[in-house]
């Protein structure tokens, strides 16, 4: 299997047409239906639904399209890693990273290499910790900023010095938002938008099964959210009570929203994380250098 041909696999997921797509690449229509024919004879399964004008991908279509996406990200990193291995400093660092106001600390460094290192280019990633574990673990990622609890057994990290609090974000007109904290008993009988970290399967390691004790299972979870971006919206359409970290959300004075801390107060700290034995290009390698002079 060439990586050309994961391009040309790709090109027709992309278009829909395999017209479009030879047209794209400066193929003929045959050589192209040809070469598809061939990957599909390769791995045994069938990719495409050809219809009258479009095609469309099959399940194993959709999964090789993932594992495609991934190749191809994979080798234009590692192509990338050594051209900047000359005398200038140079390249690409890849980040992972979830919703934290703490990544300003992040940026402050990145801010600082870039300032020395001009021709250092940094590519961040926002997801959950699955997510950027995922990614992370197949090197598509250099570092993952991850949020604490969360099992570091495969990665070296460094700690930052702060931790967020989480809290609640509600329209400012909500009943509980005359309040200045939240408790349990006020959440038992209002709608939850529920962060990942709050889900069932990952609340014994984030805490909340702690914090909530024996009432966890009888909470409202209207809906769920991984970035907090939709979730503030489906907050200010009334659908609910969203739990999340401080400072993501606008709750300026012009905002329509207001975040409250719980109470007992819960916390959360941060890790920069990196796989044990990692390999880094000279641009990571200095990158790690000026976060454990910073953390």
């Amino acid at each position: 299997m060439e990586i050309r041909v994961l391009k040309y696999f790709l090109a027709i997921a992309k278009e829909g047409s395999i017209t479009k797509a030879a047209d794209s690449l400066y193929l003929t229509q045959p050589t192209l239906t040809r070469q598809m024919q061939n990957l599909e004879q390769e791995l045994g399964q069938k990719l495409f639904v050809r219809g009258k004008y479009r095609v469309s991908l099959t399940p194993e279509g959709l999964i090789f399209k993932k594992r495609a996406e991934e190749i191809i990200d994979l080798v234009e990193k590692t192509c990338a890693e050594f051209a900047s291995t000359n005398e200038v400093i140079k390249g690409d660092i890849y980040i992972g990273c979830g919703e934290t106001d703490s990544m300003k600390y992040i940026a402050a460094v990145m801010k600082e290499l870039q300032n020395e290192y001009p021709e250092i280019k940094f590519h961040i990633y926002s997801g959950n910790a699955e997510d950027v574990t995922e990614k992370l673990d197949k090197g598509l990622l250099d570092f993952g900023v991850l949020i604490q609890p969360i099992d570091l057994s495969k990665y070296d990290y460094l700690t930052l010095p702060k931790k967020d609090v989480w809290g609640v974000i509600m329209r400012k007109d909500s009943p509980l938002a005359a309040k200045k904290v939240i408790t349990l008993k006020d959440l038992l009988n209002v709608p939850i938008i529920a962060s990942r970290q709050m889900s069932k399967k990952y609340s014994k390691e984030s805490g909340f099964l702690d914090w909530f004790g024996k009432e966890f299972n009888n909470l409202n979870i209207a809906a769920t959210y991984n970035l907090l971006y939709n979730a503030a919206i489906m907050v200010d359409a009334g659908i609910g009570y969203a739990v999340s970290l401080d400072k993501l959300a606008n709750t300026s004075e012009q905002s329509s929203l207001c975040f409250r801390p719980l109470s007992p107060k819960l916390e959360s700290g941060l890790d920069i994380v990196w796989k044990k034995n990692q390999v880094f290009s000279p641009a990571a390698q200095l990158f790690l250098t000026k976060l454990k002079e910073k953390f």
